[in-house]
């Protein structure tokens, strides 16, 4: 089914959804790939700005970009592969190998780290049996340290793909993997957390 999405909001979409996609073609030669294309250029002035919103459609589908995505992306913006390369390399939002069905972020910062942030994630690596940016054996966890959330009145914060948990201690982490592990489709992991999420 084909979310209507108003062209203000296109640059608005999360960046990593639990429902994941694979093309047998060009990306953006798709019903969806050419509405969101469409939209993403009727919001901007010029090709070039509709670049971010481009690279997260893209990950928000398949869950990373690979270097033929950023070819295909810089086919329909008119811009070189270079320069698409040199965008989704320079954020570290963009994912630019797999990752787990649930990407999980631990903020480690100043105010995480006074809040037992260390502790979390490596409670996240025990419990989903990974070491740090590894995709776990089932296919649906990927730990990663984050050097801040913003979140820092709610510490310790993790994001799992599009939605924050605040104040995450290690004795919620394992109740969280395991509401994870029964989250299957959709884009939110709604009950994740067992309450507690900004």
């Amino acid at each position: 089914m084909s979310r209507r999405l108003h062209p203000a909001v296109v640059a608005a979409q999360p960046f990593q959804l639990t429902a994941r996609k694979t093309f047998d073609g060009p990306i953006f030669e798709t019903e969806e790939g050419k509405r969101r294309l469409e939209m993403a250029l009727s919001r901007y002035p010029t090709k070039q700005a509709a670049l971010l919103p481009m690279l997260g459609f893209v990950q928000a589908e398949k869950g990373w970009i690979e270097p033929d995505d950023m070819v295909q992306v810089a086919e329909a913006l008119d811009l070189t592969p270079a320069y698409v390369h040199s965008i989704a390399t320079f954020y570290t939002m963009y994912n630019k190998h797999p990752v787990g069905r649930h990407l999980v972020q631990v903020c480690t910062n100043i105010s995480c780290h006074l809040n037992r942030g260390e502790e979390v994630l490596h409670r996240f690596l025990v419990e989903t049996g990974t070491r740090e940016g590894e995709v776990s054996e089932d296919g649906e966890f990927t730990v990663i340290e984050a050097e801040c959330l913003g979140a820092c009145g709610f510490a310790t914060v993790v994001q799992v793909n599009d939605r924050y948990l605040e104040d995450v201690t290690p004795d919620r982490v394992s109740e969280i993997v395991a509401n994870l592990r029964g989250a299957r489709d959709g884009a939110t992991t709604s009950g994740a957390d067992g309450g507690g999420d900004a």
